[in-house]
């Protein structure tokens, strides 16, 4: 019997595949954040999450948390009414996005890793 529309699974399996080349094709700030932080974090995240019909850059499940990198395509008109779109889906789902620019990794990276773990921990505590 096929799940009712309504019900979240958080897994959209047409879009493994095009997340499975997105992590091997990380921008070079989606690298260094990955890297340099996320990855040996003690509370998991996942890069480039399937999220319904999106592919998020991360995905913090226990804070119900998406982290995304914005890059100058983000900062257009169309960017910004996309990232709308999307960004009310995934509150719709009760997850709280939160958005850096690459130029935000790239000067202020210390900053950018300070209020994930703020945040990650506030959402642990709710």
């Amino acid at each position: 019997m096929p799940e009712p529309k309504d019900r979240f699974t958080g897994y959209n399996a047409d879009l493994k595949n095009r997340a499975k080349k997105l992590r091997k094709a990380m921008t070079p700030e989606e690298r260094h954040l990955w890297y340099d932080f996320l990855r040996t974090y003690p509370v998991k995240i996942y890069r480039q999450r399937v999220i319904e019909r999106y592919i998020v850059d991360f995905y913090c499940s226990p804070a119900k948390l998406v982290i995304e990198i914005d890059g100058s395509q983000h900062f257009t008109v169309d960017g910004m009414a996309y990232d709308a779109i999307r960004s009310d889906l995934l509150i719709h789902r009760e997850l709280e996005v939160i958005r850096f620019s690459n130029l935000d990794i790239n000067r202020s990276f210390d900053s950018v890793c300070e209020a994930i773990d703020l945040k990650i921990r506030s959402r642990l505590h709710e």
